[in-house]
Parts: C-alpha cells; sequence; structure tokens
C-alpha cells in the first residue's frame, strides 16, 4: 500500500465525488477510479459503495478512513519536524556556565530562545570551569560555552559578551564594609580565599591587581565555586575579589565594595568553529542582539577567533 493511494482513498471519502476528489488531486478522474480499484484489490474488501448518484463508503472503508488520517496527519507531522529541525527551528541545545554566568545571563538567554525559537530545548550546565567547557565543546558534548576569555586553539570560536569588574567581597562586621570604594593597597594584611585551580582567569586578574598595587595576596582558603567562596567569606575566614555578576548570589554576612583599582574580566560566548548543527545557527543568530555587549553595534564588534592550543580557563 502506497501513501499516494492512502490519499486518494482519503480524498474521495471526504468529498463522496470521484470527480471533485480528482480536481482536488489534480488528476484525471479515470486514474483515480483506476487507483481505488487497485487498493481494494490489495486489500480483498470492497472501500466504497458506488451508484450512479453517490459514493458512499463500506464499513471497510470506514474503518480505513480513520486509520488513513491517522497515518497521513503522522507523515505531515513528521514532514513538519525535519524541515522545522533541517531549518533550525526543532531540537535541542546543551550549554555551559562558568561561575555566576548562569546568574546574570541564562535568564535573558532563556527569554530570547522562548521568544525566537519556542521549540528549542536548552539543557543547561551550570557552574562548569572553562577548561572542561573547551574540552566538551572540542569534544562534541557541548554546543555552546558561557566561560571567561582568554582561549587558545584554532577549534573554538568565541564572540565576548560582557566586560566585567571586580569586586570586593568582605564579611560584613569586617573594617573596609563601610568603606564605599576600596583601593587593591587596602588589601595588603588580608587573608585572600581564591578559586581553586591554577588555570582561574578570576584568580590570575586578581593576582595582577595586587602586584600592581605593590603586594602579592596572602591566599588563605581556595573554593571550588562562587557560593562555596562568599560561604567562606560569611564566615569571617577571608576577604575576596570576585566577578561583579557575584551581586546575584546575596548571601547574609558578606558585603560588597566597589574597587577602585582592580582589573576586569570578560566573559565570553564560545563554540566549535566547524559546528555544522543548524539548530546551534540559529541560537547563534538568536543571542547576537540580546547578548551584544555594549559598545558593540557602534563599533562593528564581530566574533573572534585564537589561533594556538587551548589552555583551560574559570
Amino acid at each position: 500500500m502506497e501513501l499516494r493511494h492512502l490519499r486518494y482513498f482519503a480524498t474521495v471519502a471526504d468529498t463522496k465525488h470521484f470527480g471533485r476528489a480528482a480536481e482536488r488531486l489534480h488528476m484525471a478522474q479515470p486514474a483515480l477510479s483506476q487507483a481505488i480499484r487497485q487498493l481494494e484489490a490489495e486489500l480483498g474488501a470492497a472501500l466504497f459503495t458506488r451508484t450512479t448518484r453517490q459514493v458512499a463508503l463500506t464499513p471497510a472503508g470506514e474503518f480505513l478512513l480513520g486509520e488513513a488520517h491517522r497515518v497521513l496527519d503522522t507523515v505531515e507531522d513528521s514532514v513538519r519536524g525535519v524541515r522545522r529541525i533541517s531549518d533550525g527551528r526543532l531540537g535541542q541545545v546543551r550549554m555551559g556556565f562558568t561561575g555566576t554566568a548562569a546568574l546574570s545571563h541564562l535568564p535573558r538567554i532563556a527569554r530570547r530562545l522562548q521568544h525566537e525559537l519556542p521549540d528549542v530545548a536548552l539543557e543547561i550546565h551550570s557552574d562548569l570551569l572553562t577548561s572542561a567547557q573547551c574540552d566538551r565543546l572540542r569534544a562534541g558534548s557541548l554546543d555552546l560555552g558561557v566561560l571567561r576569555p582568554p582561549l587558545r586553539g584554532e577549534q573554538l570560536d568565541l564572540r565576548v559578551l560582557e566586560v566585567e569588574s571586580l569586586i570586593l567581597a568582605v564579611p560584613a562586621d569586617h573594617r573596609l564594609a563601610v568603606e564605599p570604594i576600596i583601593a587593591m593597597a587596602d588589601l595588603r594584611a588580608e587573608g585572600f580565599i581564591c578559586y581553586a585551580g591554577r588555570d582561574s582567569v578570576v584568580n590570575t586578574a586578581v593576582v595582577r591587581s595586587c602586584r600592581a598595587a605593590g603586594f602579592s595576596p596572602q591566599v588563605a582558603h581556595e573554593a571550588s565555586g562562587t557560593g562555596v567562596l562568599l560561604a567562606l567569606v560569611a564566615g569571617g575566614l577571608g576577604v575576596a575579589v570576585v566577578p561583579a555578576s557575584a551581586r546575584a548570589l546575596p548571601l547574609a554576612g558578606v558585603v560588597f565594595r566597589e574597587l577602585a583599582d582592580a582589573e576586569t574580566v570578560e566573559l565570553a560566548l564560545a563554540w566549535r568553529r566547524d559546528i555544522d548543527s543548524p539548530v546551534v545557527h540559529s541560537v547563534l543568530d538568536a543571542l547576537a542582539v540580546t547578548l551584544a555587549p555594549e559598545g558593540a553595534a557602534a563599533s562593528g564588534a564581530a566574533p573572534t577567533s585564537n589561533d594556538e592550543p587551548v589552555e583551560a580557563r574559570r
């Protein structure tokens, strides 16, 4: 049984007239009649009772009509699904986030995609080190990553999303908690709580900021993530210099203060350069405006790439 025979049958059954069905199908009536006779012969059952004035379904025809509509609807749904996948309008995108990036950027990303690509599902992998995201992007187990450059490697492209200030997190009862703006030199005698991992971009920026102020930071504790880091600060175990997006994690006992002379860190959207997934390209297009850094449109900022081996960063 061919799909075209089911379409012919369903059209005759719906119109109850071979002539009108032939017109709707853009075919000659004798060819349609012959196709229906072939279908009846194949099934070994009469599907219609025919008179000179009307066409009616037999009980077998009534049964087949319901099945034919179900099959044809399924085929149409499948065709639409294939076309939407090919057009990048349907599918799943696996997206990684480092540190507090999920808190600062995931809501905007989710809302934009819900509006522009409602049938694209996001699979979120949060609090991933940049090094882990790079590995997963290259391996193909992540499609997109929100991470902190610099990256090196021919396989990855990136688009800078934000240049983020570094701020100070101190215990609420700390002597510096009452100061609105603090200089890095004021932290000379403090014990620092840093991110664990020698490849942390934030740690590197903190060390450079301290050295520019004339001292090297004294590391009191290390934390695997921003939540644990701030909990250690709340416990009075030291101070921390963190990205400004850490304010999205308010914690009793922690006060955030501006730093006058700390470095900045970048946040970027990264993907594998040879990615050929239509849905990933659709997501990149949808997010191009939503996640564009301030001034990007005026300056003509474009995605950047790097040409050295990937170095893991936080």
